[in-house]
């Protein structure tokens, strides 16, 4: 089924889709009711009232489950995912149009490049089918804008061309291309790429959904010491500026920032008469109050996309002279991130007011980290690092 509407974008779209499945199984309670009552009335010469009862719940319970299996698109249960289809020329994209509607996709259509960021904010496409050759904007500057969008990079993109120079693919991976298709392109292959990147998005966002939730817990349990205030927002702002100041990669800039809201998630497994305790900590409490970055590191360890902010959460706690917890670890034995993050952690906390302690003054919270990397509790190139960056901002 084709249906064409305009929206205040300014551009008309296509939606075609396949089976409705939810229109299928609501069929059930009507049509199927009837084809009972015909069947009774056929069969009622040679059947007792039992076997007909009997033989229809069999019948119904067959078209229910048939029914059921008609409502998965391509192995999405009742969810059929959206492709975007953008193409300057009519009858190219109507191809791709005519074919992923065939395999029960909801298919998008845009005929410009300058169209497509805003109409994917918009309708969340699972993928996007990219003309490359386009006026105005073509496909390798559309792809460069989504995937430098944190909101919409995870979107795969499939470059259709007719292009199939060595230069143009180079390029097309350069900005974040995720698949190429040469025009003419093949109904099987076009299919079976779209679905196993469709599955592959599905999957990242369901890990994204964890991670989220993680993210939840951590800012739970800030909120139950009101003490520290938007610690974790500032740790963030900070991990950011000063991972660009380090020349880091984005992918280690990424764990710093995550660090800040998870470094101290293991907190949810403290008990509250340690963790808000107003007075000097025991050392049976600080025994357990040490525990929070091994409980950290176990609620985090199943998602490999936690892999790069875990050492961070285990060890910003350590000291260069092999003092520190949990495992005593000396000099450059404890990982580099978590080196980083500590000093943030620590500045943040000195230059912020709590209940027990005054806001120290940027100098004096610099003097006091200066005089534990002397006394070997900072790795000292790293420290100098980082006081000449807080300097810098002066």
């Amino acid at each position: 089924m084709i249906q064409s509407k305009s929206n205040h974008t300014g551009f008309t779209e296509e939606i075609v889709s396949g089976s409705n499945p939810i229109t299928t199984v609501r069929s059930i309670g009507s049509n199927h009711a009837v084809g009972w009552q015909n069947n009774l009335e056929t069969y009622s010469l040679g059947l007792s009232q039992e076997d007909l009862i009997l033989e229809n719940r069999q019948a119904v319970s067959s078209r229910i489950k048939a029914d059921v299996n008609c409502a998965k698109v391509n192995g999405f249960d009742l969810d059929p995912p959206k492709v975007l289809v953008v193409d300057d020329h009519a009858a190219s994209r109507m191809t791709a149009v005519a074919l992923l509607g065939m395999e029960g996709y909801e298919v998008i259509e845009a005929d410009s490049g300058s169209t497509v960021v805003g109409l994917v904010t918009q309708k969340q496409p699972d993928l996007i089918l990219l003309d490359v050759m386009m006026p105005e904007m073509d496909g390798f500057q559309v792809c460069q804008l989504l995937k430098q969008d944190e909101q919409t990079r995870l979107i795969p993109v499939i470059f259709i061309t007719a292009l199939n120079d060595r230069q143009s693919r180079i390029r097309g991976i350069e900005v974040g291309a995720d698949d190429f298709l040469t025009k003419p392109f093949d109904r099987l292959e076009l299919t079976a790429r779209v679905k196993s990147l469709v599955r592959q998005k599905r999957l990242n966002e369901d890990l994204d959904h964890a991670e989220q939730v993680l993210f939840s817990i951590a800012m739970s349990i800030e909120s139950r010491d009101p003490n520290t205030g938007d610690h974790c927002e500032r740790l963030l702002k900070l991990g950011q500026i000063f991972g660009e100041y380090l020349n880091l990669s984005r992918y280690q800039i990424r764990d710093l920032r995550w660090g800040g809201y998870l470094h101290d998630i293991g907190k949810v497994g403290i008990p509250d008469a340690v963790l808000l305790k107003k007075g000097q900590l025991t050392p049976e409490d600080w025994q357990t109050m040490q525990q929070h970055v091994l409980i950290g590191e176990k609620i985090c360890q199943p998602l490999r996309s936690m892999r790069g902010v875990i050492p961070i959460i285990r060890h910003h706690h350590e000291r260069w002279d092999g003092s520190g917890y949990p495992d005593r670890l000396k000099g450059d034995d404890i990982p580099y991130l978590a080196q980083v993050f500590q000093l943030i952690d620590i500045y943040d906390a000195l230059t912020s007011e709590r209940p027990y302690k005054i806001a120290y003054t940027t100098e004096e919270a610099l003097s006091m980290m200066l005089k534990e990397a002397n006394a070997g509790w900072r790795n000292p190139k790293l420290m100098q690092q980082f006081v000449e960056f807080i300097r810098s901002f002066q």
